[in-house]
């Protein structure tokens, strides 16, 4: 019994594993697994491409193999056209360093959850966001590095 839990826990652990890493697709290999859609591109949008970027007026199949898959999409409407927005998620580690205020009663700090994790709170940004109209980029935003 204890043999058949461990052998469903390490299959699901793997299952995990592999959909976790299948998201995980750079540029390079999003054209090398879609050589089709990158030759049907315009030159100069094969350039922006290669370089991670992109442009108002590129076609989605264009911004897909520039930033990939997109973590969250939007329908909406503007001016009575239908659009569609794109949203990339980030996420940012930050340090987390708790004041040591002392218990009036005991004089012990005070429990801080976040203070004995094992992993750093990480907060959730839109880094990069991109509104279609009409099949194409008419709107992006990203967030820059310093």
């Amino acid at each position: 019994m204890r043999r058949r839990s461990l052998h469903c826990a390490s299959i699901l652990a793997l299952a995990a594993g592999a959909l976790i890493l299948t998201d995980c697709s750079t540029t390079q290999t999003r054209i090398s697994e879609h050589p089709d859609l990158y030759r049907n591109i315009s030159r100069r949008d094969q350039a922006l491409i290669n370089q991670e970027q992109i442009r108002i007026g590129m076609s989605r199949p264009a911004v897909w193999l520039a930033w990939g898959s997109p973590d969250r999409r939007i329908i909406g409407n503007m001016n009575g056209t239908s659009t569609e927005t794109w949203i990339y998620t980030y996420y940012a580690s930050c340090p987390y360093c708790p004041y040591q205020r002392l218990d009036e009663y005991f004089g012990a700090p005070l429990y801080d959850p976040f203070c004995y994790s094992w992993f750093p709170p990480s907060i959730p940004y839109p880094g990069k966001l991109v509104t279609f109209a009409r099949g194409k980029a008419m709107s992006f935003q990203y967030v820059k590095s310093h």
